[in-house]
């Protein structure tokens, strides 16, 4: 039975995470983190009176950009395995991460996307980039996400040949959504992903947290879980 901590349970994404995991027969929700939880069964304020309680075996993180690195450099360090799934990390604390991860016991995966279609949506992007010269991004999500772009849309243009231009949209009724449109001599490709709910996001994030004790130091993206050529 794999013991999950959920940091950021009490938001839209943490609740998500919460009854999938509950769902699985082989993984439990251990503790919630989260303040807006504190005096409930099994939830604690932050993470570090939470692994003062006990020991997970995953914590998985979907909090915000000001308390993800905190709680990867305390779970890592407590020898818990951290899944990622809040974007925002800067170059150095993702640095960071991996030097923690590659030197230590606990295994740590990011991803700025844990949706199959999405993940498939940028390897797609990634080989047509390599066949026509010109390539721009638009990525759409709801009005309360706090970094643009987005986490999919800088790991897509990384992946793609050339430097594609992002283009952030943020309006009321959306949830996650990316185009990638490609430009050839009198042709176009576009690629899209559309994720309707947050459960979409779900069978990738189960996959990541039976996944990440397997595979050492740190896992960028959730392409070589799925691919494992990556």
């Amino acid at each position: 039975m794999i013991e999950v901590c959920v940091a950021g349970a009490a938001g839209r994404m943490g609740r998500a995470v919460v009854g999938a995991v509950s769902r699985e027969e082989d993984m439990r929700v251990a503790m919630s983190v989260d303040p807006v939880l504190e005096g409930e069964p099994d939830s604690y304020p932050d993470l570090m009176s939470a692994i003062a309680a006990g020991t997970p075996d995953v914590m998985v993180d979907f909090t915000v950009p000001d308390s993800v690195f905190a709680n990867a450099i305390t779970a890592l360090g407590a020898g818990v395995h951290v899944v990622i799934g809040t974007t925002g990390l800067s170059d150095e604390q993702v640095a960071e991460i991996r030097a923690l991860a590659e030197g230590g016991p606990a295994n740590a995966l990011i991803a700025p996307n844990f949706a199959v279609g999405a993940v498939l949506m940028m390897r797609f992007a990634a080989e047509a980039s390599r066949h026509m010269p010109k390539a721009e991004i638009i990525e759409l999500h709801h009005d309360r996400k706090l970094d643009a772009p987005s986490g999919t849309a800088l790991r897509t243009a990384a992946l793609m040949e050339g430097e594609p231009a992002i283009h952030s949209v943020r309006l009321p009724g959306l949830v996650a959504h990316q185009e990638v449109i490609l430009g050839g001599t009198d042709e176009t490709l576009t690629i899209r992903h559309d994720s309707l709910s947050r459960e979409s996001f779900m069978p990738g994030v189960v996959l990541a947290v039976r996944a990440v004790e397997q595979r050492p130091g740190l896992t960028l993206g959730l392409e070589p879980v799925l691919f494992g050529d990556l």
